[in-house]
């Protein structure tokens, strides 16, 4: 177990993913990039990352507790840097239920889950 892992989610998207870039060519951290890879999900904008022995992705909801609890047991991080949203503001209006699955009751289950870790 390496002692400075921490978590991204969201890892996929356009910030996270110059985060998860950052973190791995500038520092020691292992990176588990969580991600459910939705509409703003690329994986390609990780290719420089990932195959770094350091670098692990996770194609996981944020909304589903049970795998978030077996990440966090598995990697027991120490640290979680949240960007997973629904962000887009036209897709809000069409499709409001996306944003408060996510944005709403995805953060509160990771933080539950990051809370009885």
């Amino acid at each position: 177990m390496q002692k400075n892992t921490v978590f991204v989610t969201g890892g996929a998207g356009f910030i996270g993913s110059a985060l998860i870039r950052h973190l791995i060519e500038n520092t020691d951290a292992k990176v588990v990039n969580i991600d459910k890879l939705t509409y703003a999900g690329n994986l390609q904008s990780l290719e420089s990352v990932a195959a770094n022995p350091r670098y692990v992705f996770s194609h996981t909801d944020i909304c589903d507790r049970a795998a978030l609890d077996a990440l966090f047991a598995e990697h027991r991080p120490r640290g979680v840097l949240h960007l997973a949203a629904e962000s887009h503001v036209d897709r809000s209006i069409t499709g409001p239920a996306a944003f408060i699955e996510t944005n709403i009751v995805g953060t509160y289950t990771l933080l539950e889950a990051a809370r009885q870790y």
